[in-house]
């Protein structure tokens, strides 16, 4: 089957490999001049390196292997501690911290060569019985049997096929970077939440750390740097010793959006997948694992189908109900404002311990909750 591929990220590159496996005959068109290798590091949960694994990525040399997990006041109080080496033995694959632009790299190397055409801007798409048509910018009209949006938050598949107004910002503004790490933090992420916003650091190989901050809009004549040494100062160690490393460039600012997982997620021969379907918060890291479950039971879906247009339902049901899980998960996990800021007070939160074992079967309770794989 012809199979046209929307957008070169890590959703649209899973989905190309995975149907390229599966002896579909697949073209990804993407919009910028080549892959977009930016970005920070991503936690990939055991559900997404598994599936991962089942694509033939080997992520062994790639990134850190995530072993635990701490949750702490911004006075430094531990009040959570997650043995994410025994979630990982438990569920069968070990999470990682990995460099985005490493992944998108090692996806793009297990496709034919000219599977992906840069510099390829959709136009607009047609639909109908037998075919999809798809014209880019450059007067190209590509034709295929099948279409995957993976195009992202402003996905321009999702509005030529179900329309709809864009993804909803949330009130919320992450700051985040991939640089070179002061210190060692092990295989340990660490998420440190306050009464208005909260921060994580995490090591993502290589000397790398990723680490991001969270929290409401900054005024517009201050630079992003300034704003968070303001934000932060007086939270515990390491956040000094990480903001002191920074530089200005180092900052990337990237305002919070949020999709209400749709009912269907495409039509007839086309689909929706990763964030053109349900784009969610950044919080505790589901985005890019969601993605990864849409490739998977997209995958599932076709080699089931006996025709492709039954596919969009069947793959809509399947995902439906775990995304919108995921997603209120996502969008509760931080306020920044409003009433629910005064249960993130240094008191309650620290009054708040869970003990260890407690906490590690939390979130692997979260993990299988979003997930198809077990």
């Amino acid at each position: 089957m012809r199979v046209l591929v929307v957008g070169a990220g890590i959703g649209g590159m899973a989905a190309a490999r995975g149907l390229a496996a599966a002896g579909h005959d697949v073209t990804v068109l993407e919009r910028a001049g080549g892959l977009r290798l930016g970005g920070g590091a991503i936690t990939l949960w055991c559900n997404g390196t598994g599936i991962l694994g089942d694509l033939g990525v080997d992520l062994s040399g790639t990134g850190r292997r995530l072993e635990a997990l701490a949750l702490r006041t911004p006075r430094g109080r531990q009040v959570a501690d997650v043995d994410m080496a025994a979630v990982g033995a438990r569920l069968g694959s070990a999470a990682r911290v990995v460099p985005r632009g490493a992944l998108l790299t090692l996806l793009a190397d297990g496709l034919p060569d000219g599977t992906v055409r840069f510099g390829a801007r959709v136009a607009d798409v047609h639909l109908d019985r037998d075919a999809v048509r798809v014209r880019t910018d450059d007067g190209g009209v590509h034709e295929a049997d099948f279409l995957v949006g993976a195009d992202g938050l402003r996905s321009r598949v999702r509005a030529e096929v179900l329309g709809g107004g864009p993804a909803a910002a949330t009130g919320v503004v992450g700051w985040q970077g991939l640089t070179p790490a002061p210190l060692d933090f092990g295989g340990t992420s660490t998420m440190v939440i306050g009464r208005h916003g909260d921060c994580g650091f995490m090591s993502a190989g290589g000397g790398l750390m990723q680490w991001f901050f969270d929290g409401p809009p900054a005024p517009a004549d201050r630079s992003a740097l300034d704003v968070l040494r303001a934000r932060y100062a007086g939270w515990a160690e390491p956040i000094p010793t990480i903001l002191a490393s920074l530089a200005e460039a180092d900052v990337e600012v990237h305002p919070q959006f949020r999709h209400t997982v749709p009912r269907r997620w495409g039509t007839g021969r086309c689909v929706l997948l990763g964030d053109a379907a349900h784009v969610m918060p950044p919080a505790v890291a589901l985005g890019a694992n969601q993605a990864l479950e849409d490739v998977a039971a997209l995958l599932g879906c076709l080699a089931a189908a006996d025709a492709p247009r039954g596919v969009a339902e069947a793959y809509s049901a399947r995902r439906r109900a775990k995304a919108a899980r995921a997603s209120a998960v996502a969008s509760g996990a931080l306020a920044v404002s409003g009433p629910r800021t005064l249960l993130q007070t240094e008191r309650l939160i620290g009054a708040a311990t869970v003990p260890g074992r407690l906490a590690t079967a939390v979130v692997e309770r979260l993990i299988r909750a979003v997930s198809s794989r077990y």
